[in-house]
């Protein structure tokens, strides 16, 4: 699991979050500290990995995870009644390095022939827009050429691949590509191959300090935090 963690004490929750948010809650995770006195101990993580570590014995007080994965741990009773919250959404996008000409990706037919034509493309494995990826290089038949060269990560943020000149283009769900420097978004996905996520968050139903969670959720719920959700490439709830 990568953390970012600040440190915690009596007062201090933990907090579960998808790469998607990495950048906002960078930026709102201080502010929500000054605020409230509490202090926040965050691990990043694509939801897959997530439920997998969930289901291997972790927890925290707090969660934030695509609808789907948040629908799951709420059938499992993992979920405080009444706690679940959307906050945002966001689409998947191609970016390419910074200065690199910006490949037309305006149509099906465009996006197709500019994923034949780039010489390497990044996406995560476990990560829900590597998965989306995946499965629409199969719709498009251009799986074999796409898997020939790709570059892939379990998760992370797979931009940075192409910061690095290790990959000429890198898919990845919009915020999680402005989070990395040294490279610039091209744009979404075409519509019709675009998939939504929901970005939905909760307080765990054994959580140690689930009066401070919910006081973090309310926190990501106000105006000033959906300033920072839309900044940072998603569109606030």
């Amino acid at each position: 699991m990568t953390n970012q963690d600040q440190a915690t004490g009596a007062a201090g929750i933990k907090v579960l979050c998808s790469n998607s948010s990495h950048a906002v809650m960078k930026e709102l995770i201080p502010a929500f500290e000054r605020a409230s006195g509490y202090k926040v101990a965050i691990s990043y993580e694509t939801a897959t990995q997530a439920l997998t570590s969930i289901r291997d014995g972790a927890t925290a007080d707090a969660i934030i995870l695509n609808a789907p994965s948040i629908d799951e741990l709420t059938k499992q009773g993992r979920i405080a009644a009444g706690s679940r919250c959307t906050l945002a959404s966001c689409g998947i996008g191609i970016a390419v390095r910074a200065g690199a000409p910006k490949p037309d990706i305006s149509s099906v037919e465009a996006f197709k022939r500019t994923l034949l034509d780039a010489k390497s493309i990044a996406y995560t494995e476990a990560g829900a827009s590597g998965i989306h990826f995946s499965g629409l290089t199969e719709r498009l038949g251009i799986a074999a050429q796409v898997k020939a060269k790709a570059r892939t990560r379990p998760g992370g943020l797979i931009g940075e691949l192409v910061a690095k000149g290790e990959a000429e283009l890198a898919v990845q769900q919009i915020p999680e590509l402005m989070a990395v420097a040294g490279i610039e978004l091209v744009g979404p996905l075409p519509q019709e191959l675009q998939v939504t996520n929901t970005v939905t968050a909760a307080v765990f139903a054994d959580a140690r300090q689930p009066d401070a969670a919910r006081a973090f959720l309310a926190f990501l719920s106000t105006p000033a935090a959906a300033r920072v959700f839309k900044a940072n490439g998603l569109d606030p709830a």
